[in-house]
């Protein structure tokens, strides 16, 4: 499947930044046999992906094998998208608790203004878990994760990027197995997630 399609441009206005604490959701059952995410056929390794977080923590993709990975790109001052897709990535995480081997990765699209401090803020605003990693760095060390990711990020305005925004699911063997648009639901994700764990351990990854 190309990545192309669900890879959308999305031009932010000003809206609400949707703050308040996120809400379990119910964990669906898996037993639809369909993905809810747009699957990746076949499934693909995922490019490469090794930067700091706010507390200078480096995190590097490839060794996180073993682990459920939700790779998304947001920026702290974006005043609507961002927001729901943390918001609901983050659910996910509390929904399906500490033990579950799940993380989420968010890089940053906005060098300027994703400083080390704004993230901490933006962190300690949207309630994120420690499982929800924001990593930023210098328009020089970002650029390269971009173009690997067919990402592109355009400074409109001081506080305003347009950029393209999506999540990946990477599998425990490191490879892209769905995306999900802008409009990512944490029911969609856990129900993915459980259906991922159920092939595995059928022996259809």
């Amino acid at each position: 499947m190309r990545r192309a399609p669900i890879l959308l441009a999305v031009l932010l206005l000003v809206a609400g930044c949707g703050t308040q604490r996120p809400r379990l959701v119910d964990v669906p059952p898996a037993t639809k046999t369909s993905f809810a995410g747009s699957r990746l056929t076949p499934p693909r390794p995922a490019p490469p992906l090794s930067l700091q977080d706010a507390a200078g923590r480096r995190y590097t993709l490839s060794t996180r094998l073993s682990r459920y990975v939700l790779v998304t790109f947001l920026y702290t001052h974006c005043p609507d998208v961002c927001p729901l897709i943390a918001s609901s990535l983050n659910t996910v995480l509390r929904t399906i608790g500490p033990k579950a081997n799940v993380e989420v990765v968010a890089v940053s699209v906005d060098p300027k203004g994703d400083t080390a401090r704004s993230v901490r803020a933006y962190a300690k605003r949207m309630h994120l878990l420690p499982a929800f990693h924001y990593l930023i760095g210098s328009r020089s060390e970002l650029q390269p994760v971009w173009a690997a990711w067919n990402v592109k990020s355009v400074d409109k305005t001081p506080n305003l990027v347009e950029h393209v925004a999506y999540t990946a699911l990477i599998d425990t063997q490191g490879r892209e197995r769905l995306l999900y648009d802008t409009q990512v639901s944490a029911q969609d994700v856990l129900h993915d997630l459980r259906l991922l764990k159920k092939k595995r351990r059928a022996g259809r990854s």
